[in-house]
């Protein structure tokens, strides 16, 4: 089968060699003369450069999670446009392959359906430039996916975490549970007695099992991939400004793949009822 371009090629060339009129050439060559007289125009670049501009900012994002971004702002073009520039210019990044486990039963987590009526909480580490250790304790509420807190610092006994949780009460209130893991930190006499006066179930994982707290642990790997693999700390004042300015982002403007690409916090708003007003008769 003759392709647009070689029935262009032969139209060109019955009108140049034989003086025909470009009509009947194409009625010769079985040719549309909408298609010979095609001509292309030059692609917009500007959707291209702000993609490459997104895609270094945002160095752990995909296409997908980059199409939205550039939906925000305005621009209209489609998931495969953007899928095409994506590999074009060779802004996919490299993936570690996964390993490989035995089979195993698993168990659907508890999620929540409000918000503030279960959280889940986890340690993580990192280093300064200088080799200081740095701890965060971080605090999502599942039904959002929000990241409620991140606690910064070089220790951080089960003392902090309950002067944490109590900045929490104050600010939001309290869930009725908080899945964790079975660190000292969360099995101290200090996080059970807060838990027994504030009337919250601490809800333990199974040891050796941490995808029973699934949901946090979700969060961790995104929280160390564009936040701390990103960045070189000074120092803990330095990192706790950071990760600040990351969590907020986070919860404003990063796309959730399990809540239909929607912000943490868009999600919250698309799920309030307003309530009517009462009448007074």
């Amino acid at each position: 089968m003759v392709g647009p371009q070689a029935k262009r090629h032969a139209v060109n060339y019955l009108v140049a060699q034989h003086a025909i009129s470009e009509r009947k050439a194409c009625g010769l060559a079985e040719a549309s003369r909408s298609t010979c007289r095609y001509r292309s125009k030059p692609k917009d670049k500007t959707i291209e450069k702000r993609l490459i501009e997104l895609a270094n900012i945002r160095k752990s994002y995909g296409y997908r999670r980059l199409h939205i971004l550039l939906k925000r702002e305005g621009y209209v073009v489609n998931h495969k446009r953007v899928y095409a520039l994506y590999g074009k210019n060779n802004l996919a990044r490299r993936k570690k392959k996964k390993k490989r486990y035995a089979i195993r039963i698993r168990k659907p987590l508890k999620g929540a359906t409000m918000p503030n009526e279960r959280w889940a909480m986890d340690f993580m580490s990192d280093s300064c430039c200088n080799g200081r250790k740095i701890r965060t304790l971080n605090i999502i509420d599942l039904y959002a996916r929000e990241c409620i807190k991140i606690e910064v610092g070089g220790s951080l006994p089960s003392k902090k975490v309950v002067d944490s949780l109590d900045e929490l009460a104050y600010e939001r209130g309290l869930p009725k549970a908080i899945t964790v893991d079975n660190g000292t930190e969360y099995t101290s006499k200090v996080l059970q007695e807060w838990s027994r006066v504030n009337g919250v179930h601490l809800d333990y994982t199974t040891p050796g099992r941490p995808m029973e707290n699934g949901y946090v642990e979700s969060f961790n790997g995104k929280f160390r991939e564009e936040c701390l693999d990103q960045n070189w700390f000074q120092n803990i004042s330095e990192a706790s400004i950071i990760i600040e300015e990351w969590r907020k982002d986070y919860n404003n403007n990063r796309p959730h793949s399990a809540l239909g690409y929607l912000t943490p916090n868009e999600y919250l708003k698309s799920k309030t009822v307003e309530k009517p007003e009462k009448v007074y008769l």
